[in-house]
This record gives structure tokens, sequence and C-alpha cells, in this order.
């Protein structure tokens, strides 16, 4: 286990040991009738937790160590004196950790020497997700620690926000394609599901004063404006949205070597499904639902289902690969989309590590084939819930009617 050399080992442990102890005093005020009566929900944590546990990573400031003891998920003010701890100076939070766990001694001096570390991000449900979190056990307990935690966590998110209304995928703003805006893995809009919350009095936020509320409501609608302004156009027509979209140019852009610009469906269903949550919603809102939603409908695939087998099992150079993936003809199948559409044809579209656009799943090698979700169902959500809204805002057209 590394400790950063910025900080002398003997002082940090000490520094570490102190903040255990603090942490634990605090933690008392939550009584045991608390933790029998309120539950704070862990789950939003889930995808950085598995990725601590279940992805080798030397990298990572502290790894689990075997058996690593967990906090019950009533015990919140505990798992937010953690979630205080991996705070980094700059008000964001480092990705994949596990937000339960019972740090020892020596990995809570890690964590806190690598405080003035900026490598902060929204990536793997990270960042608005604590400050989420924090705000409930303030709500909660009324410990000033987590209000202010909170807080900070909010300015962190509102100073990483383009002038243009986009958010990238780390700030600060890193090498690469992480500076582009990002809807990849939900990250803008669980930051725009956060503001929402702040915009429409969730009884968690009552707490915020009015100059914060005020740049929360500002950077809400910037959020909005980016959303619409990104929508993918292909003369003159509207589709969906791409997962990473150039931060100068809002055109789409390539996010990883196997992640082409393109029409990306999977993320392109939270965005609609915001859009529809927004009450009264303008001209240029309710053109935006409704081109997604005949896209997602026009772009269904028909008779076909993705099937996992087991195959023989071997290391490639980034996991160990135990299955395979194959596409099946399937007239009881249900509709199915593929991930990616290619820009300007609408046809299916895949990719390898060496960014060579491919049209077949069986086409692609096997370790990205069966590590990486090429095919959805999602955008059913969208066609399922568009119905009452149409009657709702737009009686008088349906796009879904022939």
């Amino acid at each position: 286990m590394k400790t950063l050399k910025s900080l002398s080992s003997n002082k940090s442990l000490l520094f570490g040991i102190i903040l255990t102890s603090f942490s634990f005093l605090y933690s008392g005020a939550q009584s045991e009738k608390d933790k029998k009566t309120t539950v704070i929900s862990t789950k939003p944590f889930s995808d950085s937790m598995n990725h601590w546990y279940g992805i080798a990573d030397k990298s990572n400031i502290v790894n689990p160590i075997p058996n690593q003891p967990r906090y019950e998920e009533s015990e919140y003010t505990k798992i937010a004196d953690n979630i205080i701890c991996f705070q980094r100076d700059n008000g964001g939070w480092p990705k994949n950790y596990d937000m339960r766990a019972i740090l020892t001694p020596e990995q809570i001096n890690d964590v806190v020497g690598s405080r003035s570390v900026l490598h902060t991000t929204f990536d793997n449900s990270t960042t608005y997700t604590h400050v989420y979190y924090l705000a409930q056990v303030y709500t909660q307990t009324k410990i000033e620690k987590y209000k202010t935690a909170c807080l900070k966590g909010i300015d962190f998110i509102l100073e990483a926000q383009y002038a243009n209304g986009g958010w990238p995928q780390y700030y600060p703003l890193e090498k690469g394609y992480s500076r582009h805006i990002t809807f990849n893995d939900g990250a803008y809009m669980g930051i725009m599901n956060l503001l929402d919350k702040i915009v429409h009095n969730d009884p968690n936020f009552s707490f915020i004063d009015a100059e914060t509320k005020n740049k929360v409501n500002t950077a809400y609608e910037k959020g909005i404006d980016c959303i619409l302004k990104t929508q993918i156009s292909d003369h003159g027509k509207l589709s969906a949205w791409c997962q990473q979209h150039d931060e100068v140019t809002l055109l789409p852009a390539w996010a990883r070597k196997f992640e082409p610009p393109s029409v990306s469906n999977a993320e392109s269903v939270d965005i609609v499904l915001f859009l529809m949550r927004i009450e009264n919603p303008n001209e240029q809102i309710i053109r935006s639902v409704q081109s997604a939603v005949k896209w997602f409908e026009d772009s269904k695939i028909y008779n076909t289902r993705v099937e996992t087998f087991e195959a023989p099992e071997f290391d490639s150079k980034f996991k160990k690969v135990k299955d395979d993936r194959r596409v099946v003809n399937d007239p009881t199948a249900p509709p199915i989309w593929t991930r990616y559409y290619e820009l300007g044809t609408g046809r299916p579209l895949f990719c390898d590590r060496d960014s060579v656009y491919l049209y077949s799943l069986a086409e692609v090698s096997r370790e990205r084939r069966s590590g990486y979700a090429w095919y959805t169902y999602n955008p059913e959500k969208v066609l399922k819930k568009y119905p009452e809204w149409q009657k709702k805002w737009t009686p008088e057209t349906d796009v879904l009617k022939k």
C-alpha cells in the first residue's frame, strides 16, 4: 500500500488516527434508534464499489484488504465520515472506492495523504452521489461537517461546468477525451438530476443559502441549453446524442478507442427521460423529445437476441475472459437497439480497440465482444412513457402515428 511522499509517514498516520477517533466521536450522534429506523441507500455507489473490489488497479490510493469489513447501510454517519475522508481539497472525489469500507489506520493514512491531488471526477457515479448522500445525512443529523462538505462538493460541480453548460469527465481538466462533454456512464445526467433536486426544493437541500441556490439555478438552465445544442442533427433532422461531445464545437467525439463518434442510444435514454420530466416544456424541448422518440422508434432492430455462452477461458491484456457472446435470429424476441449507430448512415456500429469501424458483433474481438454492452433495451423505457407525455404536452402531435 503506497503513501504519498509529500507528507511524512508518521505525521500522516497520526493525523489519520486522530481523524478516525474524531469521526467515531461524531458518529455517536446517530442513536441506536436512528439506525433501526433510517437507512440511506448506498446503491448509487455500487459502480465505484464494484470497480474497487473487482478490478485491480495499482494507481488506486488504497486497495481492499482480504475480507475488507464494511459498515451496515444503516450506519450512515460512519459512511458519511468515509465520504468526507475521501473528499479532495478542491471539493471533488476520486472514483472507484467503497464508501462502506471500514478502513484500516493505514488506509486512512493514505487517503488523507492524497487530499491535495486534484484527480477528481464525475465518472462511475462519483461526486454528485457523494453530495446527495451528505445532504441526506445532514438532514437527519444536523451535524455541521456534513453540510460543509456537501456545499464544498456543490461548489466543485459549479466550478467544473463549461461556459457552454456542459461538464467534462474529470475536473480540473486533464489531457485526452476526458475533457469532452461527457454523457457516458451517466456523468452529465447524474449532475443534472442532482441540480434538479436543488432547483425543485428537495427537502434534503433545504439548508442551501439563497446565493448558492441562484448559482445552481443558473447552472441548471445552462445544462439544459447544452443538452439541446448537442443533440445530433443530420441534414436538419434531429436524432439523439453521442456518448461524448467536443467541448468547443459540441460535435460528437471519440472517447475510448472502441467508443466512436456516433448516435449513442444507451446514453441518450436518460437524457430524454430527464427532458420528459420538465414541466411546461418550451417548443425547443418538445421538439427535442419528439425527435429522439422518433429516432428510437425508427432504429429498432427486430428478430434479434444476444446470448452469452461459455467459452474457453483466457487472460487478455485487460482482463480474464470467461465467456463469449453472439447474435442469434429470434422471431419472438422484443425489439432491441445497438449502443451505436453510424453518423450519416444510421447503420448499427461496432468498434474494437484499434478504432476500426465494424458492422457486426461477430467482427469484434472476443475480449471487447464479451466485455462491453453493445446492445440495449433501454429505449423502450422512453417509448413506454411517451404516450402519457405526448397527451399532456403535445396532444395534436404524435410522432409515432404512421
